[in-house]
């Protein structure tokens, strides 16, 4: 249990029946008038649901103890992803369903950090960009590299994104995990 006054973001509260919030905002106001609150947004650890709550200052709310650990995508498994604790080695099986949109980005020997809640995974959170090779795409035709535009591209996880028309084949680019858009290239 922790007061309202403790709240910090990334913090995990476990609300309406058991349910786990993550703390994205929070926001301390002391009215004129009436007692102080706290106003907070809250994500939906499993849904990814976002709601705006607010709690009265003082008030206890239970947190969950969620681990976060450094852990290393190994390989597939059926359905399966299989993480690697990289401190104790040991390996852990994760549904699709907890990987998400994650997967478009995941290639053996990636590091992720992992978040469970009592021996179970509840999501996996990738760096903010990945680098990636482009697998196949359009050779640009000359004279279309001032346009602008765009031509799809695989990349080497099979995902396909939009780059720009002057990207070869072979290339190295940087992808944002969370738009799923080209940020650029990456120079060797």
């Amino acid at each position: 249990m922790a007061s309202t006054n403790d709240l910090k973001n990334g913090m995990v509260l476990k609300l309406d029946g058991g349910q786990l919030w993550s703390i994205v905002e929070f926001q301390h106001v002391k009215p004129g008038k009436g007692p102080a609150f706290v106003r907070t947004k809250l994500k939906n650890v499993l849904s990814g649901k976002v709601v705006d709550k607010t709690f009265n200052a003082g008030v206890k709310v239970e947190t969950a103890n969620v681990d976060k650990r450094g852990m290393q995508f190994s390989y597939k498994d059926g359905e399966s992803f299989v993480f690697m604790d990289m401190d104790t080695f040991d390996q852990i099986y994760i549904t699709p369903e907890v990987v998400g949109d994650n997967a478009r980005y995941l290639l053996e020997g990636f590091e992720a950090v992992v978040a469970m809640y009592e021996g179970n995974p509840l999501y996996v959170e990738l760096p903010a960009a990945v680098e990636l090779v482009i697998e196949y795409t359009e050779p640009g035709v000359q004279g279309d590299r001032s346009t602008g535009g765009t031509k799809p591209a695989k990349l080497e996880t099979g995902y396909e994104i939009g780059v720009p028309l002057f990207i070869t084949t072979g290339e190295k680019i940087k992808v944002d995990t969370r738009s799923g858009e080209y940020l650029g290239r990456v120079n060797n």
